[in-house]
């Protein structure tokens, strides 16, 4: 794939993945070939298929050609079913035609990892460069649309449906993958299209995310892959998504050393790293879905649910025990179940019985089973209530039973457009009901309460990230010259940590003052300057890291101890370089104590600046509790962040610790990404640890900047 271009458009795109001809390339008559599987499989295509062998006449029923110059037109998209010696001839020839893509299944490309086979498929991309002809493949299992029924493989797929609302469309790198997500057609999910880009030569990942974007057949977009080659471009398709209204649902495999490894191995593809993938894609608007089990329902929820007009979800059932369940996952999860107040409640005061549930989760009872009049009025009630997004319902049997209540759901979300979510308590996994309700525009099925929370969570995050405010610029216009000029001037490449907070100071990052001294006795009268109690801190670019190399003292509480603890010092700090590496002594008042943060900057290859920042001290191994975002970020963006850490309690106060204006926090984090963005070129990584928070009071106390080789 050639990272330096946007994603292809629709329209460049059309004639390969909307075909109204097709021509097979190595059609045969020969049991269990690729050639005759593939025609076999566009029994319900309604174009022009053009079987192309020079050994036949005819191919299930198809008048076969001997060539591509023999054909009556120019075919909209050409499948090479031939073996890989054959291929490089058959591209120029389809270019040559003028054909409109090409669907390549020969492997033993890149994927295999070996660089005279690299090679051999950059040929094949330079063949199509600059044409009209697009190429999707090698190692490509074939392509699927089922709006037309161009089913373009040689795999079997299930037999295309008719499409109606809250269709999905599927993007995989994994043949395989794709193919076992569609089958949830079988079930009865709407599935526009189904396409696996192989190796992805030439059309990519970004690409299909492109083209299904602007796809009036595809109301949600699905894609898993391991990694992709230029992620800028991944996210300039996501932002094509988003801007279209088509929600991006992305599972990314290869998340760990071995995952990383298998996916060299598997499609030839680069497996960046998955935590700023997350950061990123999530800043454009997708939606990251953690578990490959999760993604089809997760995706006919998005694709059915529509915007939420708020964050609290109302829950209406005749069985306690499972409203009991529910909540523990919402809970569990995050998602609000506000409880019923005003007209709501006394809606549900004239229809419970005294011995259900006023409240959320709302227990009707049993008495439903006889009279469906109390459940449908405090469905209505829960969504005529402004405090929710939508409601939950239960189907615990699949039966007639079950079946009966789906008109009134229908009923009530096309009253209230709001989405009724459906628990399918029964383990009938698919039994009566099943294929009815996933048909239905606004009612989204889940098996599983985990799944269904972890989708109304992400809902609700999603429509708070577009609801943040624009950026606006914090720090001031000079910062960045100023920032650089103290860059410039510090003798190594690894800062020293006072050098350090000189080029963060320009943009507003508070900073602990200090005093450098050369002696013990100028040690003691920095502290008595300062005030007691103070730390002392051996500075050297040699040695980043003080803490573990035990150049550093804390808490010293008179002039005595200062004067012990720098002689101490200093012999640790000979030990490890040449004195005339040692700038001195820093002294610094000590802070009082608070929150630790740590916040740190990398540069990552493909994204750019991203600022990692979560909770130090001595909950950075309890935690392990991280936000990532791309720099620069908004104050807004940060203290969303800050508020979905596992541990974010801890900022509301903690064993006498005072609470931490999470406001403040925000807006030093937000300088941080603004000299992390405008220094991009010149730093490699920051770390600022800790920052020590209380109250509105956030100051740096140590920092460490290496610059760029």
């Amino acid at each position: 794939m050639n990272g330096s271009r946007a994603p292809y458009t629709h329209d460049e795109l059309r004639r390969l993945l909307h075909p109204r001809s097709i021509a097979v390339i190595g059609a045969s008559t020969r049991a269990g070939s690729f050639g005759l599987r593939t025609i076999r499989n566009l029994a319900g295509f309604d174009g022009a298929v053009y079987p192309v062998n020079a050994r036949y006449d005819a191919v299930e029923g198809h008048r076969c050609y001997p060539d591509l110059a023999a054909l009556p037109q120019a075919p909209d998209c050409a499948v090479i079913a031939l073996n890989r010696e054959a291929v490089k001839e058959t591209i120029a020839q389809c270019v040559a035609r003028g054909v409109g893509g090409i669907v390549l299944y020969a492997s033993g490309y890149a994927e295999t990892g070996r660089p005279e086979l690299i090679q051999l498929q950059d040929q094949l991309l330079r063949l199509v460069e600059g044409t009209p002809t697009r190429l999707i493949g090698p190692n490509c299992l074939g392509i699927n649309n089922y709006a037309i029924g161009a089913r373009i493989m040689f795999g079997r797929m299930p037999k295309p449906r008719p499409l109606h609302h809250g269709a999905i469309g599927i993007v995989t790198q994994s043949g395989s993958v794709g193919m076992s997500l569609a089958q949830a057609m079988e079930r009865g999910v709407p599935i526009s299209h189904s396409i696996p880009v192989g190796n992805g030569a030439d059309v990519g990942i970004a690409d299909l995310i492109a083209y299904l974007a602007a796809d009036e057949h595809c109301q949600a977009i699905v894609t898993v892959f391991e990694g992709v080659e230029d992620p800028r471009q991944l996210v300039q398709a996501a932002e094509l998504a988003v801007s279209a209204d088509k929600p991006l649902l992305v599972h990314k495999m290869a998340v760990g050393k071995q995952g990383a490894a298998a996916a060299l191995s598997h499609t030839g593809a680069l497996a960046g790293s998955h935590a700023s993938f997350r950061a990123v894609l999530e800043r454009a608007g997708a939606v990251m879905v953690d578990d490959l089990d999760d993604v089809m329902e997760t995706a006919q929820f998005f694709a059915k649910a529509g915007r939420p007009t708020g964050r609290g979800v109302g829950i209406v059932l005749g069985s306690g025990g499972i409203g009991v369940a529910a909540a523990d996952k919402a809970e569990e999860h995050g998602v609000a179940l506000p409880q019923p107040e005003g007209a709501t409640l006394e809606t549900l005061k004239r229809h419970v019985p005294e011995f259900g549930a006023l409240r959320n989760p709302c227990d009707v009872t049993a008495m439903t089973l006889n009279d469906d009049t109390a459940f449908e009025a405090c469905c209505d009630a829960f969504l005529s209530d402004p405090a929710y997004s939508a409601l939950l319902v239960v189907y615990p049997y699949a039966d007639e039973f079950g079946t009966s209540r789906v008109p009134v759901w229908r009923r009530l979300a096309e009253r209230h457009g709001k989405p009724v979510v459906n628990y399918w308590a029964s383990e009938w996994l698919e039994g009566i009901g099943a294929e009815m309700l996933e048909a239905e525009p606004r009612i989204a099925t889940f098996r599983s309460l985990r799944r269904l929370f972890r989708a109304v969570r992400a809902w609700h995050d999603l429509e708070a990230h577009r609801a943040l405010p624009a950026a606006a610029r914090l720090s001031s216009p000079d910062a960045a010259g100023q920032a650089s000029a103290a860059l410039a001037v510090a003798p190594s490449r690894t800062l020293t940590e006072r050098e350090a907070k000189a080029a963060l100071a320009p943009y507003g990052i508070p900073v602990v003052r200090e005093i450098l001294v050369q002696d013990a006795a100028a040690a003691a009268e920095a502290a008595a300057e300062l005030g007691f109690p103070v730390a002392i801190k051996v500075e050297s670019a040699d040695i980043p890291h003080k803490t573990e190399a035990g150049v550093i003292r804390l808490n010293l509480r008179d002039a005595a101890e200062v004067a012990a603890g720098y002689d101490a010092i200093m012999a640790k700090a000979r030990a490890v370089t040449p004195p005339t590496r040692i700038s001195g002594v820093l002294v610094q008042p000590m802070v009082p104590q608070g929150i630790e943060i740590v916040a740190g900057v990398t540069n990552d290859h493909a994204f750019g600046p991203l600022v990692a920042f979560g909770f130090g001290g001595i909950f950075v191994e309890l935690l392990k509790d991280t936000a990532l975002l791309p720099a620069p970020f908004t104050p807004a963006e940060a203290e969303m962040a800050l508020r979905n850490l596992r541990g974010a309690s801890l900022l509301d106060g903690f064993r006498g610790l005072p609470a931490v204006s999470v406001a403040a926090l925000a807006q030093v984090l937000a300088r941080l990404s603004e000299f992390a963005a405008d220094l991009s070129t010149t730093i490699a990584e920051v770390d600022v640890n800790p920052l020590i928070c209380a109250g509105d009071r956030i100051v740096a106390v140590d920092a460490l900047i290496v610059r760029r080789a």
